[in-house]
């Protein structure tokens, strides 16, 4: 069996560059010894390993925590992508209601021949939403109007398309592909399953949110909720004539799923005018319980994905960047941070648990953790519009029982909702739930009344 040393210089290969400070001091010249695989204590022994042979790249303060990790905050942020309407924090959020628009700005010309289909128009949209704190914050999102006009009963229904984003980097949002034009950052969910392209066929406008917020708190669920909700008030108050009285409805698959979920259960708490304007939301391969995925994606091949939402989440919960120990600061600060979703996904084929990166015993049943598991879960919080839920049955990674508990959650809460077990693992059940999960969509845009099956 290899040696741990092997796996940490294996790491370091794959991240060689950070973006902090590196610390002032070298790293000690003389041999620790190396904690064996297997033996009793072998985790915490390597965690105090890694720190006595790696040095931060963020400078220590004893003195004052407080001022070292709010170094280390910024130091994990993405980077700039030389674009002011995904760089620039805006000046007087504070002022602003959340979903005021602060900028819009034509990309027909680059989004029309991604998009596939005819369409009228591409917009971006900037707007003021809430950090998970309820902090001020600022959102992007993308408006497509199909090139026809829309013939069926009432105005033009609004589709929300909640992509999968699952990526650390702007440059990896489907916004920065639609006004820049496809990159090698640039995600196949963007076109599979051709979400967007089928709505505008059907002439329903597409409204798809970069939900990840400017820190790319990715699996983050209160961020993308509410980037989702102030996408949809961004959308009303920039043409309310044509959308004043539209129908909303929202779609979102894996990581697409975790933040369609978060905006159906802040409906009420968050944006409560949109009650009656959502009128469905269908969200499936379903990651509802963070708690029952770090006993089902740590330390195997799903652990690199794993890694990346508990330190993205870490964005907007600092508590979490505090657990690190040097190795993950240095992953952290790296040019990992940036990264999409098959970049970051590598790392799972060492089958790393996430021990490795952190400085306190058992982090996943951790007191911390059992914090973040409470809050990412929402629980308790109803749906205020109508559920369609689905999942793969033979679903490993992300079991099919949190799906499961999700829907009777939200039965025993009053919501209506409907729960459809689908043939296949994540992939597989991606394609076989799709078709009716469509065909519930179109119901609600078309003003048919969901029924619940609870």
């Amino acid at each position: 069996m290899r040696s741990v040393r092997v796996l940490v210089c294996s790491i370091l290969l794959l991240f060689p560059f950070a973006a902090g400070t590196a610390a002032a001091d070298p790293p000690p010249t003389q041999e620790f010894p190396v904690p064996q695989l297997g033996t009793p204590g072998f985790l915490p022994d390597l965690q105090r390993w890694i720190d006595q042979v790696i040095p931060s790249p963020i400078q220590p303060n004893a003195t004052d925590p407080a001022a070292e990790l709010a170094a280390l905050h910024a130091a994990v942020l993405p980077s700039a992508v030389g674009d002011p309407i995904f760089d620039e924090w805006p000046a007087g959020l504070e002022g602003l209601s959340p979903g005021d628009l602060i900028e819009t700005r034509d990309i027909t010309a680059t989004a029309a021949w991604l998009t596939l289909v005819p369409i009228r128009s591409a917009t971006l949209l900037k707007f003021r939403t809430d950090d998970s704190q309820g902090r001020p914050s600022y959102s992007t999102a993308t408006l497509i109007v199909p090139a026809t006009d829309w013939t069926g009963p009432g105005d033009r229904p609004v589709l929300v398309n909640n992509l999968p984003i699952d990526a650390l980097g702007r440059k990896c949002t489907p916004g920065y592909s639609l006004a820049h034009g496809l990159s090698s950052q640039s995600s196949a969910t963007e076109f599979i399953p051709p979400t967007t392209q089928l709505a505008v066929l059907r002439g329903y406008a597409v409204l798809v949110p970069d939900h990840q917020g400017p820190w790319m708190a990715y699996a983050e669920p209160y961020v993308a909720g509410h980037g989702i909700l102030d996408a949809i008030r961004a959308v009303r108050g920039l043409d309310p004539v044509t959308y004043g009285a539209s129908r909303f409805a929202m779609t979102g698959y894996s990581g697409g799923a975790i933040a369609t979920n978060g905006a159906a259960k802040l409906i009420d708490s968050y944006a409560p005018e949109l009650a009656e304007v959502i009128v469905g939301a269908a969200l499936g391969g379903v990651p509802a319980d963070f708690e029952m995925l770090s006993r089902t994606m740590n330390a195997n091949l799903a652990s690199g994905v794993f890694m990346a939402a508990t330190f993205a989440i870490g964005r907007e919960r600092p508590e979490i960047l505090a657990a690190m120990n040097n190795l993950g600061r240095w992953v952290t600060t790296s040019v990992m941070k940036d990264t999409c979703l098959s970049i970051f996904a590598i790392p799972g084929i060492l089958h790393l648990p996430i021990d490795v990166g952190a400085n306190i015993a058992d982090p996943l049943r951790s007191e911390l953790a059992t914090d973040i598991y409470e809050a990412t879960r929402m629980q308790g919080m109803r749906s205020a519009t109508p559920l369609y839920i689905y999942n793969g049955d033979q679903e490993w990674w992300i079991p099919a029982e949190g799906a499961r508990n999700l829907y009777a959650e939200q039965c025993e809460l009053g919501a209506t909702a409907v729960y459809r077990g689908v043939l296949g693992e994540h992939l597989i059940g991606a394609a076989t739930g799709y078709p009716e999960a469509m065909l519930w969509l179109d119901e609600r845009l078309l003003g048919i009344p969901a029924r619940g099956e609870c």
